[in-house]
């Protein structure tokens, strides 16, 4: 479709996500001002739940590029929803090497792109280990990197169930609340200086800091 229909498509989805976000789990946000308006951004996040993509692309307030498994490619209307917003298809979750090229490609055309560098969901709510392929991206590319914490989506949506808790914004809290915290932006070349595992180690603590500054934002029973 041209482009601005897809921008227009994009945003009437974004502001869907943001209503059934904020009404159905009571979504707290900060940190919108942290993610550049142009230029090459890549956005990286804890991986705790379905949830996590819609959730994040509405507290960044920015169009984003995402990386989906190609099974949620299909014939079916959720399928081809995942395919009209900006999604490009994987094999698996996180940045397999098939998708380093296409997330390349992306940054150099100066757009923003989030990734899970964990590669797929949690299976407790904790952060897992970040694999390498982060490590490619930045040096390759050299973009701004936006650390975002997620906290609640786990409890919301977790791994194997279908049925999500929610916890409607006019009612007492269930523990289905969430909350998105955007940390401050770092900058591509001072992180590429560093070695494989002091990027690794680095970009692990700050998305750490943004998801216990979200479980803190979270509304609490």
């Amino acid at each position: 479709m041209p482009e601005w229909v897809s921008n227009c498509w994009y945003d009437f989805c974004s502001t869907i996500c943001w209503t059934t976000l904020t009404v159905g789990f009571s979504m707290r946000t900060e940190g919108t001002r942290h993610v550049p308006r142009r230029g090459p951004v890549l956005v990286v996040a804890n991986h705790e739940s379905f949830l996590d993509p819609p959730a994040v692309g509405v507290a960044c307030g920015r169009r984003l590029s995402y990386l989906a498994r190609k099974t949620l490619f299909t014939e079916s209307l959720v399928g081809k929803l995942v395919g009209s917003l900006r999604s490009v298809p994987v094999d698996q979750d996180g940045v397999p090497t098939e998708g380093l090229r296409t997330v390349l490609e992306l940054l150099e055309k100066g757009e923003a792109v989030l990734i899970f560098p964990e590669g797929e969901r949690t299976w407790t709510g904790q952060m897992q280990p970040l694999k390498p392929g982060i490590v490619l991206l930045v040096r390759r590319t050299l973009p701004t990197v936006v650390p975002v914490g997620i906290a609640g989506a786990f409890d919301a949506l977790p791994r194997g169930v279908t049925i999500p808790r929610f916890s409607p914004i006019f009612m007492p809290p269930t523990g289905g609340d969430m909350a998105v915290s955007i940390g401050k932006p770092i900058d591509g070349k001072r992180l590429a200086a560093l070695s494989r595992e002091e990027i690794l180690s680095t970009l692990y603590d700050e998305i750490q800091k943004a998801r216990e500054r979200a479980q803190r934002l979270r509304r609490k029973k």
